[in-house]
């Protein structure tokens, strides 16, 4: 089999092996990056693709007979029009809950971030102010501690779950708003939590969710229903004194709304990992935003999560090649 990766650059810059992949392939070839108007001639007659954020468009799947699947590197695989794919038979799999720990880490990198403020303080002591400080410690800003404080979270799937068991060893009050009570109280029994801090986790309202969170952080895929969640009404229903959180999607948030928000002291602040167009455009109304913490999409990047996508994706490949596909979205 022909296996042809189009964009392998953001899952392995040059840090691991494609080997294990290239070993279930008669021909193997990765490309870093491919312009769209390239993604046909690089298919080529080649049975398998495997990309990350190439858009795989009807008119693409009509021009690229040979192809039977389509491995995608990662768990949305909304860039795959999946209904040709499935008029034409091609198996479309993609990679779930491989980054759970890592997106969670770096949701409380960010709440850590707001709390502790542990870059102001460290570059004010790289700039001197400690040395000429008469006291043994300053703070430049406020200091929060999270224990008592409540976090909320928007969709109570793999990352919204492990979140929700970070923020209770914390300490922390957990509010969320999920799918339905059901799935709310199947995963609450799951969770790797001590019985007396399950007291401090419950189900809540929408409205419910943005009007009590210290830290609201959202943890759904993006649909119809999703889309553009945060606005104008419901950032109106936040705490002056609470902060956003998105490493979801970025078209989950009016994305003009909260800069307004931002601008008007509405909300203390907001971090994300995610944007509505990335990469990011000098345009984007968040660019130099106050109280903005953005990253370019890096939480699911630890080498340890990446080695775990690779891993999956060979099963993938592996179980398809034996007639018996797994992971498949199409």
């Amino acid at each position: 089999m022909k296996i042809t990766v189009l964009d392998g650059h953001g899952l392995n810059p040059g840090d691991m092996s494609w080997d294990s992949i290239k070993a279930l392939a008669d021909e193997f070839t990765v490309y870093d990056r491919s312009p769209q108007e390239l993604v046909v001639e690089r298919i080529g007659n080649s049975e398998a693709i495997l990309l990350n954020k190439i858009n795989i468009t009807k008119e693409i799947v009509d021009s690229c007979p040979a192809l039977r699947y389509i491995g995608v590197l990662a768990t949305g695989y909304n860039v795959v029009d999946v209904k040709a794919c499935r008029e034409k038979g091609i198996t479309v799999t993609n990679i779930p809950s491989y980054s759970t720990e890592a997106v969670a880490q770096h949701v409380f990198s960010f709440i850590l971030h707001f709390t502790n403020q542990v870059a102001l303080h460290s570059q004010s002591v790289h700039n001197g102010k400690w040395i000429s400080n008469p006291d043994f410690c300053y703070w430049l800003s406020p200091l929060t501690e999270l224990s008592g404080k409540t976090l909320g979270i928007f969709g109570f799937g793999h990352i919204g779950q492990k979140v929700a068991e970070i923020a209770l060893s914390f300490g922390m009050n957990v509010i969320v708003c999920a799918h339905s009570e059901s799935s709310f109280e199947k995963a609450k029994s799951a969770l790797c939590v001590a019985p007396a801090r399950l007291a401090h986790l419950s189900s809540v309202s929408l409205e419910t969710l943005f009007k009590e969170s210290d830290f609201l952080s959202l943890h759904a895929p993006l649909t119809p229903e999703t889309t553009e969640l945060v606005n104008e009404k419901t950032l109106a229903l936040m705490k002056p004194s609470a902060v956003l959180i998105n490493t979801a999607r970025g078209g989950m948030i009016c994305e003009q709304a909260v800069r307004n928000a931002l601008d008007n002291k509405k909300i203390a602040g907001y971090a994300a990992d995610v944007l509505l167009k990335e990469p990011m455009s000098a345009e984007n109304p968040l660019y130099k935003a106050p109280n903005c913490v953005i990253t370019p999409h890096l939480a699911w990047a630890p080498r340890e999560t990446r080695l775990r996508l690779l891993d999956i994706e060979v099963q993938n490949i592996k179980a398809f090649l034996a007639g018996k596909p797994i992971n498949v979205v199409s």
